[in-house]
């Protein structure tokens, strides 16, 4: 027995050596008073810029530029800059006829007046309202998800929002509060102070919140609570506060008690069901569902008399075999159970349920025959044909405070799970990087949402700039938009991000008005390449393009792809709003799944169908191919990977089989036959832009006189980079 003695005192040995060397590589996690002061928690201040410029983002970028040793490259030419600013403005590719309106504007102010129109499409809020909602974690489909069936209000509203140009602190607080200014009461003219009246549409910002829960008994698990923390403080602050679930963060000044603190602000809110219809259509709803249970009940009357011996002992017997302190409870009266209680009967509900097929294993061979044939009537009775006179009302799931749970105390949760509070550590509403006792009268999301968008906090206006920074350049100032902490390092050029966020509050909070700012300056007019010494240079310099000495070249996200090749085909529905549309035949849906397809499959991309379920594919093939998530967690910047379904998307789908022959009948029909003018076109609609002589030999030697093989043609045009990229 020694060998095995020395075996395990050898092995035990190794484990703690082992031990030892992974505890020496764990970095020492400074303690809170320790830990370096966050340049993202310093109060804004407004930087002069360093020289005078018609753009301040340009002096800002220049300095650098002097500062770095970098040279810019030239400006991008206008064919390829009109492209760029159809694509990242609406998403949808520009048509020859306003290629040539542009291009033959030589008004000084025509690139100007080109931004202040598209910014005016309601294309826009289509484009820009799909960031936000990567952002905030959008999905029309999570398993268990009581908000799915009318989600889409949520995205329908928050892209009238982006079209409307809701100033960005209103934006917030919309989605926050259900309000839209920090006033909330108001005195009458007899001196009573009374609720200050929401706008009605805002009841669908709430759709922010209610996404989170995915159960109606919210308050028993907490995951809309989780949720709201988890997306509000990467969304909007900039702060990865749920990495403080468990722990005290591991390197930025959140506390695990922050993380609860804050999970406490929104512990009292319930999720609430509107409907969505007229007094007329309650009164006939009604109607048509008072004679629906009129005949079902004709028919269950005789199945449940003939069930309910049966039923009872079975249920009997289940009881009968439960603990005995359990037994006492399920025996009592409903009403005369206690809090506690009432959740043990809860709990043991799915036990004592007597299904239906246990029923009809109990029954007679007699008794057989009749309940086969009653509850064939009740089926004949329910059915669809029915059921389809009695279509449910549209509902939308807000939330609401519940003032009772308002009253409870709020814990840290060991592990982060809700049903094993730690009583001994209760916590009171709060956020991080708050000092001081909040003012919560008006209430607690309402005050923390003031805290948030006031113009005195620094993380609110950076964390939004560098946002549509990255949305309009590829990446942000700030590498990871939604970690303004330790690991998300410092900004490229810190004066310029803090101007761009006091000019942000300076303009009222437009978004807008950023857009044209930044897409105005130099810096993003620049050519994606140009001359090679410079480029060679400049990357010795700078690899990474930190310094914005070049436009970085950007794969299209999915929705763009989607919509240029629907644009090229002609076949694109610019028709906003409504529920989203599957691209793929799917397995039944579940009754808190989103609403049915509509049937058109040729609406933009931004309203394909997304989320998740553990029991089937939900995010079509073509979005995954293309780095789409399935709004499980937020997506602050999309991946751009480049893979096989990619290709064989472009090369072999059904989508493009389709589009590429209606692409080519389009081309046949408004080049009137003419094959040199048809292939000019080709190139004009799907790239914005003539073919070169080269090309347009090549294209017309490929074609061969043969109008039929335009087709061919039009599938080698979707299947350039320079299709799917934009310089």
């Amino acid at each position: 027995m020694k060998w095995m003695h020395g075996l395990v005192m050898t092995l035990a040995a190794g484990t703690l050596i082992a031990f030892a060397a992974d505890q020496a590589k764990t970095p020492v996690v400074p303690p809170m008073s320790k830990r370096p002061k966050l340049w993202s928690l310093q109060p804004l201040l407004r930087p002069a810029p360093p020289a005078n410029t018609p753009n301040p983002i340009d002096a800002f970028v220049q300095s650098i530029y002097k500062s770095k040793g970098v040279q810019p490259l030239g400006m991008a030419d206008q064919p390829t800059l009109l492209r760029r600013v159809y694509l990242d403005l609406i998403g949808i590719p520009p048509t020859p006829a306003e290629q040539d309106a542009y291009l033959n504007d030589k008004s000084p102010d025509a690139y100007e007046k080109l931004i202040d129109r598209l910014l005016a499409s309601e294309q826009h809020g289509v484009r820009y309202g799909r960031h936000w909602l990567d952002v905030l974690r959008y999905a029309d489909v999570e398993e268990l998800m009581y908000a799915a069936p009318g989600i889409h209000y949520w995205r329908d509203w928050l892209i009238n929002a982006v079209n409307s140009d809701v100033p960005y602190d209103q934006f917030v607080r919309a989605q926050l509060t259900g309000y839209r200014s920090t006033e909330r009461t108001t005195v009458q003219a007899v001196g009573v102070r009374s609720p200050v009246e929401r706008r009605p549409d805002d009841i669908f910002a709430s759709g922010f919140l209610a996404r989170g829960s995915v159960n109606r008994d919210s308050k028993d698990l907490g995951e809309l609570q989780i949720a709201a923390v988890e997306t509000v403080s990467t969304a909007f602050m900039g702060m990865t506060v749920g990495c403080a679930k468990c722990h005290d963060h591991m390197f930025d000044p959140i506390r695990q008690k922050d993380f609860y603190a804050m999970k406490a602000l929104f512990d009292p809110l319930v999720l609430k069901k509107q409907i969505l219809a007229t007094p007329a259509e309650l009164v006939l709803y009604g109607k048509q569902l008072e004679e629906f249970n009129k005949k079902k009940t004709a028919i269950e009357a005789p199945l449940n008399a003939l069930t309910a011996p049966y039923r009872a002992g079975l249920y009997a017997n289940r009881v009968a075999m439960l603990p005995a302190d359990v037994q006492l409870v399920i025996r009592k009266d409903e009403k005369l159970r206690t809090a506690a209680e009432k959740k043990i009967a809860d709990d043991y509900f799915p036990v004592l349920r007597i299904d239906n097929d246990k029923i009809e294993e109990a029954l007679s061979e007699a008794d057989k025959l009749t309940y086969k044939d009653l509850r064939a009537k009740l089926t004949e009775a329910t059915g669809p044909t029915f059921r389809a006179m009695v279509k449910p009302l549209p509902a939308f799931w807000a939330v609401e405070v519940d003032h009772a749970l308002e009253r409870e105390k709020s814990y840290i949760l060991t592990s982060g799970d809700p049903m094993r509070p730690e009583k001994n550590n209760p916590v009171e509403p709060g956020w991080p990087f708050f000092t001081g006792q909040p003012d919560l009268k008006e209430g607690r999301v309402e005050a923390f949402s003031d805290w948030l968008t006031a113009k005195v906090n620094p993380l609110f206006a950076r964390v939004a700039v560098n946002r549509l920074w990255q949305w309009h350049l590829g990446e942000g100032l700030q590498k990871s938009p939604s970690d303004f902490g330790v690991l998300g390092g410092r900004p490229a050029n810190l004066p310029l991000i803090d101007w761009l966020a006091s000019e942000f509050i300076a303009r009222n909070y437009s978004m807008k008005a950023m857009h044209k700012l930044i897409m105005t300056s130099e810096v993003y007019r620049l050519a994606s390449s140009g001359d090679k010494e410079i480029t060679k240079k400049n990357l010795v310099i700078d690899s990474a393009n930190r310094f914005l000495w070049s436009f970085r070249l950007q794969r299209l996200e999915a929705e763009p792809i989607w919509d240029s090749i629907l644009t090229a085909a002609g076949d694109l529905d610019t028709t906003l709003g409504g529920p989203s549309f599957d691209i793929e035949s799917r397995a039944p849906r579940r009754a808190t799944a989103a609403p049915a397809p509509t049937g058109k499959t040729n609406r933009r991309g931004a309203y394909i169908v997304r989320g998740f379920s553990p029991s089937r594919e939900v995010v079509p093939n073509f979005l995954q191919s293309f780095d789409v998530d399935d709004g499980r967690a937020p997506c602050p910047q999309r991946t751009q990977t480049v893979t096989a379904p990619q290709g064989l998307f472009m090369m072999n789908s059904p989508e493009i089989e389709k589009a590429t022959t209606m692409f080519a009948e389009r081309l046949k029909k408004e080049s009137d036959g003419e094959l040199g003018t048809a292939v000019d076109l080709g190139y004009r609609i799907a790239l914005s832009r003539p073919p070169s002589a080269g090309e347009k030999d090549q294209a017309l030697s490929y074609v061969n006189s043969d109008p039929s093989r335009l087709k061919n043609l039009a599938w080698l045009i979707f299947n350039l980079d320079e299709f799917i990229y934009v310089p």
